[in-house]
């Protein structure tokens, strides 16, 4: 315990900002600020044990407390120490404890001498900076008569105000001294007898009432507890005995009291609890205590907001039964218990669906209907007509329950674009749930509650954030799902999609029927093979085989070509792309069905033109004859041959304000120097076909793809060898058994194609036959290929080309028919992209004609055949002069 020390006349002031240090009180504090650390460093770490400082409070600039006691200015006796002397009690403006900013600093006039029982001295990195970590004791109080300056901190001529021993014994014998001390040391051991029996501690704070005196145990006292700034310094300022007793007897009343309190509160918690609700006691003590202060509880608020929110839902009765049970539920538990946070955010989702909200359908007017996808998409005449007669029927029956339409298509044909039609002209919300990639039948039907991380399926999500009950839901990609061990999606959606099950969809997390019944589902796929037969019979499939030349030139120059110039920030009067150079493009680096890489071409082209526009001067000479400029963007009028400045313009300034105002160069056009300049080389070439068919052995196939129709050479030779037959190209089984196929109908009919002179000798006779499929790095499959393997293989063993103006499609039996196949239109679209002008189809074929456009019809001769002689008429030139009757 601190002993009595005589203080010098002059200390080091140290300032507590809203903190009091009373004698006998032990604090750690760290010093950082340069001014703290110079005086530790001055008047404590070179001093060692002398080193006494003065610890005065301060009040924050904020708090407009008169201090009344002011003492008047003296002179300084300390050389170092220079003025402007400061005032105690009055306003002075420093920078205290590092603090950039000017602040008003309230001081206080009395203060304790303390010394530092502990001192430690760090540096931070990387800065450098030197700090320190002192232990302090409050010794004794002093009255501050003099605040001056010493370098970078303060100090303080003070006055002690400790009384001294004969002045003690003298205020021992009153007899309110007495009786004030007995009143607080029965107090003080009742408080000490409390905190042992709740600690469980030992006897050592009872000998401190036995040994210490009352005058500084009422300090020691004071000083452990949470008491406001203002109740500090009054006892700081109590330096009459009986005074400073008496607000420490009532300041340790106090504190006993607020323990009372406190266990009379546990005991009535402790009280309600049974054994299985324990865990809980802390919670339950917090609520007995805001019931005593009569505050109110967030949580309950939350919840009662919740409930409210939940009854406004419109949920159904069993649905509105199932809730409440489980409201009542979460009601009963903690907001620490493991299932709290997982029951109410169901409840929310619950509160959060649209069980009866829906967007209200504006009429339908099919002009405007037709009109807006004319507007959207150009051709798909058959696609837009049947999306009318839906349109048509849900006018008539509004609650008719339509198919489930499915796109199928090549990439890049609208798909996506025709469902958002849909949802615009019904006038109703729009959500896309994409599909592709998913395995796990949870992302359909949700994750089961019990699993942690749970969360609803895709399609309860969308409703969600669509907060309607009737959308229009595309399911895209509908033929990328997968199967593993987690389940089937593909399985899943037979339920959603199926009219008479989706009126009560069962989401695992929901574990509630919702209704999809309102919903109109889209979904798009880029072939129908993946789809299983079950999902697929529940759809309505329209296919959208893909774009006609002129069909995509009609869309770059109404759509994409404005959308590309908007989207690069240009306009016409910067960028034209004429016709030409369109057809030029589609014809020269783009072979699709879509018009994705037209748009990217397109793209590029206006990426060149946005960079020769930002590289433009901004000082342009103005011809004489040029017409003066009249635009609210140019203040001054000019005259003629000056010299025009480029002035910023505001925000709102679109496009066409800035090139109708500065008409600085004529707009860059396109031309065929500046497609190889920025497209490259064109990739494709009209004499592809011919020059890859010039030498025999080769023929022309027309396949289908994911993306459309694509033209599909088929080369094969001869070589020295066993009559072995070779195949590559990454190919199928199927396709390898057309390969068969082929050479035996070939190796059959040798004879009568006059590729043999008997029929007993053998074409394999001492030598191999090697096919191959060009692009060998993609898998090539399907039986479309058989008539083409013949031709190939009686070019080569004729040694005659099969003209290259001439492709063709269809299966082949094993007695020489032919087989209708799939994909027409896509196929004959792939030959009209490639040039092709004759195209051999199937007979039976005929049919899919139908599906065609016009234009691409009248470009291209069509021959039918039924028999492989018929093809080999119309594949060779002047026909085949070795064909002999069929002696099947």
């Amino acid at each position: 315990m601190a002993e009595s020390v005589e203080l010098p006349s002059r200390l080091a002031i140290l300032p507590f900002r809203n903190k009091v240090l009373l004698p006998g009180a032990i604090i750690r504090i760290r010093c950082t600020s340069p001014s703290s650390v110079k005086l530790v460093e001055q008047e404590l770490w070179q001093k060692e044990e002398k080193g006494l400082i003065g610890i005065l409070p301060v009040r924050d600039s904020a708090e407009n407390v008169t201090v009344s006691s002011m003492v008047a200015q003296g002179g300084g006796t300390d050389p170092d120490e220079r003025s402007p002397k400061v005032h105690v009690g009055s306003s002075d403006s420093h920078k205290l404890d590092g603090k950039n900013q000017q602040e008003v600093i309230h001081w206080h006039a009395r203060g304790v001498a303390a010394r530092a029982l502990h001192l430690s001295r760090g540096v931070e990195k990387p800065s450098g900076r030197v700090t320190y970590m002192v232990v302090l004791e409050g010794l004794s109080r002093f009255s501050v008569q003099e605040l001056s300056t010493r370098g970078t901190y303060y100090t303080a001529r003070i006055t002690p105000l400790e009384m001294t021993k004969a002045e003690m014994e003298l205020v021992e014998q009153d007899p309110d001294f007495v009786s004030l001390s007995r009143h607080f040391k029965a107090t003080a051991m009742e408080l000490i007898s409390v905190l042992e029996q709740k600690q469980k501690t030992g006897g050592r704070t009872k000998v401190l009432l036995e040994t210490v005196p009352l005058h500084k145990l009422a300090d020691i006292f004071v000083a452990s507890f949470e008491i406001s700034f203002e109740e500090q310094l009054s006892m700081l300022d109590s330096v009459d005995l009986k005074v400073r007793l008496s607000k420490a007897t009532e300041l340790v009343e106090r504190h006993l009291q607020s323990i009372r309190v406190a266990e009379k509160i546990t005991q009535k918690v402790e009280g309600q609890l049974s054994k299985s609700q324990k865990e809980f006691l802390l919670r339950q003590q917090m609520r007995a205590i805001k019931e005593e202060l009569g505050d109110n509880d967030d949580d309950e608020d939350d919840i009662a907001a919740l409930e409210s929110k939940m009854q406004s839902a419109g949920m159904p009765s069993n649905i509105w039964k199932h809730a409440q049970r489980e409201l009542r539920r979460l009601k009963k538990m903690q907001p620490q218990q493991p299932g709290y946070n997982s029951s109410r955010v169901y409840l929310e989702l619950l509160a959060d669906l649209p069980w009866q909200k829906a967007s209200e359908e504006l009429e339908l007017d099919l002009k405007a209907a037709k009109e807006q996808l004319d507007s959207d998409h150009y051709g798909l005449v058959k696609v837009k007509q049947r999306i009318i007669e839906y349109l048509a029927v849900r006018k008539l029956k509004p609650d008719a329950r339509g198919p489930v339409l499915c796109f199928v298509g090549p990439p890049g044909v609208g798909k996506t674009s025709l469902a958002s039609s849909i949802a615009t002209a019904l006038g109703r919300k729009f959500v896309r749930i994409s599909l592709g990639g998913v395995k796990d039948e949870a992302d359909i039907r949700g994750h089961r509650r019990t699993y942690i991380g749970s969360m609803p399926g895709r399609l309860i999500d969308g409703l969600k954030r669509v907060a309607v009950c009737n959308p229009v839901m595309l399911l895209d990609e509908i033929d990328k799902t997968g199967s593993d061990v987690r389940g089937d999606p593909a399985s899943a959606l037979l339920e959603v999609l199926d009219p008479e099950q989706n009126k009560s969809f069962n989401d695992h997390y929901l574990n509630v029927p919702f209704d999809l019944s309102k919903v109109v589902f889209v979904a798009t796929a880029n072939r129908m093979q993946p789809i299983p037969p079950p999902l697929l019979d529940r759809m309505e499939v329209i296919e959208l085989p893909g774009y006609t030349p002129e069909e995509k030139l009609r869309i770059a120059m109404r759509h994409l070509i404005p959308r590309v110039l908007d989207q690069h920030g240009l306009s016409p009067d910067f960028l034209q792309i004429p016709e030409d150079m369109v057809k030029l493009v589609i014809q020269r680096y783009t072979r699709e069905a879509g018009v994705r890489n037209l748009e990217r071409n397109l793209a590029a082209l206006a990426r060149a033109a946005a960079v020769k526009v930002a590289e433009q001067e901004q000082v342009v000479p103005l011809n004489q004859d040029m017409q003066r400029l009249a635009s609210p963007l140019v203040e001054n009028r000019l005259a003629g041959g000056a010299e025009v400045e480029m002035e910023v313009l505001p925000m709102g300034v679109n496009n066409h304000e800035i090139s109708n105002t500065f008409n600085i160069s004529s707009p860059l056009v396109v031309d065929e120097e500046m497609l190889e300049k920025v497209l490259g080389p064109p990739r494709f070439d009209d004499r592809e076909v011919a020059e890859r068919i010039s030498s025999p052995g080769v023929s022309v196939g027309l396949v289908w793809t994911t993306f459309g129709g694509e033209v599909q050479f088929v080369e094969a030779t001869t070589m020295v060898g066993k009559g072995e037959l070779h195949l590559t190209g990454q190919l199928g089984d199927v396709i390898k058994e057309s390969a068969q196929i082929a050479l035996t109908w070939v190796r059959a009919r040798a004879a009568d194609l006059k590729l043999a002179s008997t029929e007993e000798i053998n074409l394999l006779n001492g030598r191999d036959i090697h096919i191959h499929f060009p692009a060998g790095a993609v898998p090539k499959d399907g039986p479309s290929a058989g008539i083409t393997l013949v031709t190939a293989l009686v070019s080569l063993f004729s040694r005659r080309s099969a003209r290259a103006d001439t492709a063709m499609t269809g299966e082949m039996t094993l007695r020489g028919l032919v087989l209708p196949v799939g994909g027409i239109k896509d196929k004959i679209l792939a030959a009209h992209r490639y040039g092709i002008k004759r195209v051999i189809l199937p007979e039976r074929n005929l049919k899919d004609l139908v599906e065609v456009p016009s234009a691409v019809l009248a470009s291209l001769e069509i021959i039918f055949a039924k028999r492989m002689e018929d093809v080999l008429e119309q594949a060779f030139d002047g026909g085949c002069p070795w064909r002999q009757h069929s002696k099947l």
